[in-house]
């Protein structure tokens, strides 16, 4: 019957009335379930449709959009459907100024239809901007909201939409004051949301600054407005992820949301659903609520993790609501993957506070969970959790030894061998922390964990962060003369060639300068100091630093040379002896006139 439905919709021949008659049927069929709205795609029904639009008559025009909405608003119907053919999106465009049922139906397609950059593109470039804005004062209220929605996708982290908005007037008003007017009180609610959405974009995007008064005094109070107990779940987890959103990088914004309406104790609330049911009646706002509870907490995750990105008070705040450890610790053990990646993300926001590491995060042994969200994680939720294991490592947090002993090397060691490149800097991070102020057990097993191979291919990584933080590892584990010893005794010969390696390399100064104090703390053992002194390749580099025209690199060119003659240390006069003849006190000389106070210095 849909193929008989779908054969008379296209016949040219059928009156104007049964062709309609036939968009309406096969729309009402696409209402129904899911599997319906398969058979309709199966039989092509989509080119059928979009093939009517080209009908003079506007009440068929207008059936067949309404159909095409229902289609396209089915979370079986793949958006690009609508892109298959570059002439259909001008010819929507075109359609936009028939009725106001096409504008209606146009916008609402177009805004389920708006995934990703690539779809923005291809509508902004179609000039969607200037076909859409004056729909912002239609006289209808359901084009009205159908266009800011479209402004609200398409403008969502897109840098290139957001600058053209603010520039854009409609009848001598600019888009960004009207989006303010469509945020007030009176206003319906679903109408604030989307217009506090186009305006947190716009802010996000550098189109508005975060200091202005319509983000400061408009869009921000109306988000928070939205986590309040009287909205309805669905609105208080939108207004939560948009304001989380809004605030996440700057400061200022945080301050004033987190002081905005008891913001933080509002949010403590999310986590009491599904709430106890009392009579049978409620089962079906249980069903409501169980379906809501996981996207609330991840909200309230979100919202706590922007809150405390900068500010140790805010912090301090959030872990003080009642059970907030408790719940973050529930939260990485949840089954939902957003859930446990919300949750993951709070507490890497909370991790930054010293104080709090040496706190709380100590009573809830946080680092259970943490290492259990460890074991095969995806990748998202990976990056985030290690980056957190990196500060739960620092010297100063108590967590360290009982991470040591769970296993956390080996997870780290794997962790610097991922494709995934924010991987490999967190491992590679962690380790370096973990090796600060280490005994030389650890820094043992370290080294045995990487693998000589492994720490050579991360010495060659392209990316110029993961070099830095195995220098920085490797730094740490040359730290005091026993350990410099030990290490050099079972690892010299390769950390030199490594050594060798990058100092000859093309390599930024920031680099060479951390190798050169690598050879410092390597100069600074007592045994490990002969593999310096026995290496003429190194000594001839070590003076060619010295004279360097970077003063950075030539002051820790120096401190090799001072860590090579100690006086009271056992074979300082030969040492002094080679390095006299090697011309290094002729440079010396040279450079206690040198202008710069620390190299005369040295």
């Amino acid at each position: 019957s849909i193929s008989r439905l779908l054969y008379l919709l296209q016949q040219e021949t059928s009156s104007a009335e049964l062709r309609t008659e036939c968009a309406v049927v096969l729309g009402s069929l696409a209402m129904g379930t899911e599997n319906n709205v398969k058979s309709l795609l199966d039989c092509h029904i989509i080119p059928a449709l979009l093939q009517g639009l080209l009908s003079p008559d506007l009440k068929f025009i207008e059936a067949c959009l309404r159909c095409l909405r229902t289609i396209f608003i089915s979370p079986v119907t793949p958006e690009d459907l609508l892109y298959t053919d570059a002439t259909v999106i001008s010819h929507l465009m075109a359609l936009l100024s028939r009725s106001r049922y096409t504008q209606e139906y146009i916008c609402q397609i177009f805004s389920h239809c708006c995934k990703g950059p690539d779809h923005q593109t291809i509508l902004f470039n179609h000039g969607a901007v200037q076909n859409i804005a004056h729909l912002l004062v239609s006289t209808s209220y359901k084009v009205r909201m159908q266009a800011l929605k479209c402004f609200s996708v398409l403008a969502f982290e897109n840098p290139q939409v957001s600058v053209t908005l603010v520039n854009v007037s409609v009848d001598g008003e600019l888009l960004p004051q009207i989006f303010v007017k469509m945020l007030q009180r009176d206003k319906p609610i679903e109408m604030q949301l989307t217009s506090a959405k186009c305006l947190t974009s716009m802010c996000r995007a550098g189109a508005i600054r975060t200091d202005d008064s319509c983000i400061v005094l408009k869009t921000l109070p109306c988000l928070v407005r939205m986590c309040s107990k009287e909205r309805l779940l669905e609105e208080r987890v939108e207004g939560a992820e948009t304001l989380a959103y809004l605030i996440e990088t700057d400061v200022e914004l945080q301050r004033i949301a987190s002081i905005t309406d008891h913001l933080i104790v509002m949010l403590a609330d999310y986590f009491k659903y599904p709430s106890s049911v009392s009579a049978i009646t409620d089962i079906k706002r249980l069903d409501h609520d169980l379906k809501h509870a996981h996207e609330l907490r991840q909200a309230a995750f979100k919202l706590y993790a922007s809150l405390g990105a900068n500010d140790e008070d805010i912090r301090k705040k959030i872990i003080e609501t009642e059970n907030m450890m408790d719940r973050i610790v529930n939260g990485l053990s949840e089954s939902s993957i957003k859930v446990r990646l919300a949750a993951v993300r709070c507490l890497h926001s909370l991790s930054r506070s010293v104080q709090q590491l040496r706190t709380s995060f100590q009573d809830h042994a946080v680092w259970k969970p943490l290492m259990k969200v460890l074991q095969n994680a995806p990748n998202e939720i990976l990056v985030v959790a290690s980056s957190t294991l990196c500060n739960l490592l620092l010297e100063f947090s108590p967590s360290k030894e009982p991470i040591l002993e769970s296993g956390a090397i080996e997870l780290l060691c794997s962790l610097t061998q991922s494709e995934n490149l924010a991987l490999r800097v967190n491992g590679i991070w962690a380790l370096m922390n973990m090796a600060f102020q280490a005994e030389q057990k650890i820094k043992s097993d370290i080294l045995r964990g990487l693998s000589t191979e492994q720490l050579f291919q991360l010495l060659s990584d392209s990316d110029v962060n993961v070099l830095m933080k195995t220098l920085g590892l490797l730094r740490n584990l040359l730290s005091t003369r026993p350990h410099i010893d030990h290490i050099m005794s079972t690892h010299g010969k390769q950390i030199m060639q490594a050594v060798t390696l990058i100092l000859e390399g093309e390599h930024n100064i920031e680099v060479k300068e951390q190798t050169l104090c690598i050879l410092a703390n390597i100069a600074d053992g007592t045994t490990a100091k002969e593999l310096i002194m026995t290496n003429d390749d190194i000594l001839q580099k070590i003076k060619y630093y010295m004279s360097h025209s970077n003063a950075k690199l030539q002051l820790a060119a120096m401190f090799c040379i001072s860590n090579l003659i100690w006086n009271e240390e056992e074979g300082s006069q030969e040492r002094q002896d080679k390095l006299r003849d090697m011309g290094i006190v002729d440079i010396l000389h040279k450079l206690s006139q040198s202008s710069d106070p620390n190299l005369c210095d040295k």
